[in-house]
């Protein structure tokens, strides 16, 4: 593993995660909606952020449709997936974005590194 790499990882992944809490409890605090939905719409717009610096930051990997696509769908499939459990089991809120941030740190660097941003031979 990369240090520097995963440290950068980290950085971005704290901008992400401000921002993901923020729209989360917009949206499940203010509006009402079930922690699935107010974690998978939370996660939709901190993507995006993250992808980019992330793609440009951290990978030094030009951004393409594909791996956005592959990205997306991998840590959405992630973040679906603990708002889902934490509505089954009536977890808090708070609980709920404090397991998605750490899983997401763990998780996402690997499935980043080895799938979204690797480099592939010429």
């Amino acid at each position: 593993m990369n240090l520097r790499r995963f440290i950068r990882y980290g950085l971005v992944g704290l901008g992400n995660t401000l921002v993901h809490w923020l729209v989360f409890f917009g949206l499940h605090s203010g509006l009402g909606s079930s922690q699935a939905r107010s974690n998978l719409l939370a996660f939709a717009v901190a993507a995006s952020f993250s992808y980019y610096l992330n793609a440009h930051y951290t990978f030094a990997v030009r951004p393409s449709h594909g791996r956005y696509l592959l990205f997306v769908l991998g840590m959405g499939a992630l973040s679906l997936g603990i708002g889902a459990l934490a509505d089954r089991i009536g977890l808090s809120p708070w609980l709920t974005l404090v397991a998605f941030s750490a899983l997401s740190l763990v998780l996402g660097y690997a499935y980043s590194h080895t799938v979204v941003f690797k480099r592939r031979a010429p």
